[in-house]
């Protein structure tokens, strides 16, 4: 309960209790001036049913604008509910985005390894084939020096010094 509605309820029960105790002079008639008539009334009993009234309306208006905060924040709260909603489809489309680039990515550079690695590859095998080739005509090279030079040994020739 509201600090406002504890002191205005203590109130009315103390203009209750007042009441109460003085119900012989608030029923008292005497004469009363509405402005365009004059009346005899017990002054008292107008003036409680002017604050039943007031209560009453005070009751109905506090209702009223309960209600209505009531409702704003049920109605702020759905609408934050759908912006949650569409924050996270955009944040699951982000998402999705980014693994689909990453996935390419990916995908790209795969194959741009994949084709350098062939190329390598193939260098390698065309320098493996040449070198193998080189050191085939160095050893058909050196074969023929040491058959040239087995031969001068043969017939009893000295070998000239190298150039």
């Amino acid at each position: 309960m509201r600090a406002r509605t504890a002191v205005l309820l203590l109130v009315l029960v103390a203009l209750g209790i007042f009441a109460a105790l003085n119900w012989p002079a608030i029923t008292t008639p005497t004469s009363l001036n509405f402005v365009v008539t004059r009346v005899d009334a017990p002054l008292g009993m107008v003036l409680l049913v002017v604050t039943a009234l007031v209560t009453i309306l005070y009751a109905l208006l506090l209702t009223w604008i309960e209600t209505a905060a009531l409702l704003e924040s049920r109605r702020a709260a759905r609408e934050l509910q759908t912006q949650r909603q569409l924050a996270e489809s955009a944040e699951t489309s982000r998402y999705t985005a980014l693994e689909a680039h990453v996935q390419s990515s990916l995908a790209s550079m795969r194959a741009a390894f994949d084709a350098s690695s062939r190329d390598v590859i193939a260098r390698v095998e065309q320098s493996e084939e040449t070198l193998r080739g080189e050191i085939e005509r160095a050893g058909n090279t050196l074969a023929a020096y040491f058959e040239e030079m087995e031969d001068r040994l043969n017939r009893g020739e000295r070998p000239s010094p190298p150039r």
